[in-house]
């Protein structure tokens, strides 16, 4: 009954559409919130995600741009919210060295104006930024931890070291409850194509019911600390929830090549393959008809690179409690599973 009478809380997601903010409004709802989500775009197909977890119509969601500052005041006036998470960004590596500055005023520019907004309603908000392990850059240290200096290597790396700064600066001289949470990556059946574990994953679920023949890949030896998105959201929740703001690391403290990953695809499938050549002529041979199912193409390798990224969460683990629930081969199996019936369904495959 006591519950009943309980004002709900009021969460903002910003890029609700995309895969962690579909995994934390699943994760709020479930927690008694009240959730708005903006979007830049309100159509269908962006909200494949909320769909897929059947929570799109238990979300109000807002078509409105972090970098449209007026819109931000009026939604801010009309909802009084108590969390803020910021996930919007412009998260393509790639992407960013061709539209740097588009990067910037998303990732950078978008955030300071959600955090002058917050500033100026007077009131407790609470406020979660998105940060990033790729701020860290091509890192000297074995791990990166909380206290690690960043090397950012591309205009979405240095975007983000941007935000990630902001945050600290209005923390201390607004008092803001304004945390940074620095993510390595974290992965899903819900990560988006254009992402290399997905479009993996995605790939060889089409070549295993022969719908596509190779899937054409960058540098495969590069590694990185994979996670579940899942997992992390809980992170980002649990840090909104300590009575002093700090900011923390978010990792698994295990690093994977691509490479490594593509292997484990391949054993979840059962399939019989062998590498055979060197650098930019490697690639993954199918043992039972010869043909090429994995080949490395130069124009997928990014301009600077960053080798390895490995996460210390031991602050995370003692302060909040948190740590990853979830392997990495369990991870990769849960992708290709996802992807196989995702084909199996689009093609109308029995099997």
């Amino acid at each position: 009954m006591l519950d009943l009478l309980m004002t709900k809380k009021i969460a903002l997601i910003t890029g609700i559409s995309g895969q962690d903010g579909a995994y934390l409004a699943k994760f709020l709802l479930k927690k008694n919130y009240k959730i708005i989500g903006l979007t830049r775009t309100t159509s269908k197909n962006n909200n494949w995600r909320l769909k897929k977890l059947n929570i799109l119509n238990k979300i109000s969601i807002k078509k409105i741009d972090i970098r449209e500052t007026k819109k931000l005041i009026r939604l801010f006036t009309k909802y009084k919210f108590d969390e803020v998470y910021n996930l919007a960004a412009q998260s393509y590596v790639n992407k960013s060295f061709k539209k740097p500055t588009e990067t910037f005023k998303i990732n950078a520019s978008g955030t300071l104006n959600i955090l002058k907004v917050i500033k100026d309603q007077k009131r407790k908000i609470k406020f979660y930024q998105a940060s990033s392990s790729e701020m860290f850059g091509k890192s000297r240290k074995k791990y990166q931890n909380e206290k690690t200096l960043f090397n950012p290597r591309s205009p979405y790396a240095k975007s983000k070291a941007f935000a990630h700064h902001s945050v600290i600066n209005y923390r201390k001289k607004y008092q803001i409850h304004a945390v940074n949470g620095i993510l390595f990556n974290h992965e899903s059946p819900l990560r988006g194509e254009d992402f290399v574990t997905r479009k993996i994953t995605l790939g060889l679920s089409k070549i295993y019911f022969n719908k596509q023949k190779t899937v054409y890949l960058g540098n495969i030896n590069l590694k990185r600390d994979w996670g579940y998105s899942e997992d992390y959201v809980t992170a980002m929740w649990k840090m909104l929830q300590t009575k002093k703001p700090k900011d923390y690391v978010i990792a698994t403290g295990k690093t994977c090549s691509i490479k490594q990953f593509i292997n484990e695809a391949i054993k979840v499938l059962k399939l019989k393959t062998k590498w055979i050549g060197k650098d930019l002529n490697e690639k993954l041979i199918n043992k039972v008809n010869n043909k090429t199912i994995i080949s490395i193409d130069k124009k997928f390798f990014r301009p600077k690179d960053v080798g390895s990224l490995k996460g210390n969460f031991n602050k995370a683990k003692k302060e909040l409690n948190w740590k990853p629930k979830t392997s990495f081969s369990k991870l990769v199996k849960m992708m290709i599973v996802s992807d196989l019936e995702l084909v199996k369904n689009k093609y109308k495959i029995k099997f």
